[in-house]
């Protein structure tokens, strides 16, 4: 390629380039290692926020931001600064809703993929569950990450990144 067609391609990547957004404080440490090798792999920005320090490797492409402690305080954070088309890595559902509603995707560290169609269903689900749980009943926790659900994750991973180099 020509180096004019090399900077139109990269001056068009940075009109509107996608973003990772990562709700760390329970991200599990193997899915931020898929996350820190998918970013210097492709050059997309990843920002983990956490309210507790974070090490991350040395990169220009990984980022961490420490918020004040308190209830949804990253997820807030992350809520206002994502836009439309970026990534948001998180298992918190309300969180996924917010990012949702502004043209973000929102991906769990199981590799699903919160869509407008099936958010309300999560939604509603949670809230029962935390209806449940209020009552005295044990609903026990989620499973353990297994390596499917880490295989899941690394293959939906690389299915939106590819998308957004198209």
């Amino acid at each position: 390629m020509t180096a004019a067609i090399l900077y139109f391609i990269r001056l068009c990547d940075t009109l509107s380039p996608m973003q990772i957004w990562v709700d760390a404080d329970a991200c599990p440490n193997v899915i931020k290692e898929i996350l820190f090798r998918a970013a210097q792999r492709t050059g997309v920005m990843l920002t983990l926020v956490a309210n507790a320090p974070l090490r991350v490797p040395r990169s220009p492409m990984i980022r961490t931001v420490q918020v004040p402690r308190g209830f949804d305080v990253a997820d807030n954070w992350i809520a206002q600064q994502s836009g439309a088309d970026d990534l948001v890595i998180t298992a918190d559902i309300p969180l996924a809703a917010m990012v949702i509603e502004k043209g973000a995707l929102a991906l769990n560290p199981r590799g699903e993929l919160y869509t407008k169609e099936n958010i309300r269903e999560r939604l509603n689900v949670r809230d029962f569950m935390d209806q449940l749980r209020s009552t005295g009943v044990n609903t026990g926790g989620p499973n353990t990450l297994s390596q499917s659900d880490r295989q899941a994750f690394a293959s939906r991973l690389d299915t939106l990144l590819a998308r957004r180099s198209l």
